[in-house]
């Protein structure tokens, strides 16, 4: 197996994990928030795409789906490439509440654009630096791991906050 393989694997379970996430959920279950400053499954579904797809796009020289195929007007969102997420505030957070459909939608579009520039990658891409102000340096290979990371992390969330709608009413 090559790096390129091994780092696809990774980002294809990211994609079935939110699959796997959102499959039945109705626009009240992406909603749902276990408490009242606590993420939705929509907004860390949405976040973790948006992450994705910025970082990704930024190691690949292009432009974001979010902006170029008009995501962010399909979620009803200004298309600001820099607006991921990040720094949410509580209102923030409950003003994203895209239907599962559309979720999965934008994150396999945003995943075909991954996979397409895995498939290409070497080791000596790998190596390239990207973020020089930072000790120490933060790699191609860094970021893409960092990414693996961050995305798991909210799928994990996302799928506790669907564990917990077990036996609840809404």
């Amino acid at each position: 197996m090559n790096t390129s393989d091994i780092l696809i694997d990774a980002y294809q379970r990211i994609q079935g994990l939110v699959h796997t996430i959102t499959d039945g959920l109705d626009d009240r279950a992406i909603a749902y928030r276990p408490g009242s400053d606590a993420n939705s499954i929509g907004w860390l579904i949405w976040h973790l795409t948006r992450v994705q797809d910025d970082h990704v796009s930024e190691i690949a020289d292009r432009t974001q789906a979010w902006v170029d195929d008009g995501w962010a007007e399909r979620f009803g969102m200004e298309p600001d490439p820099a607006e991921t997420g990040y720094g949410h505030t509580s209102q923030q957070v409950a003003a994203v509440h895209p239907a599962a459909d559309l979720l999965r939608t934008y994150h396999d579009a945003v995943h075909a654009r991954t996979v397409e520039y895995l498939s290409g990658i070497d080791p000596e891409e790998l190596d390239r630096i990207i973020d020089d102000q930072r000790d120490p340096p933060v790699s191609v290979g860094v970021r893409l791991v960092s990414v693996i990371g961050d995305d798991l992390q909210h799928a994990g969330q996302a799928a506790y906050v669907r564990g917990l709608l077990e036996g609840i009413e809404l």
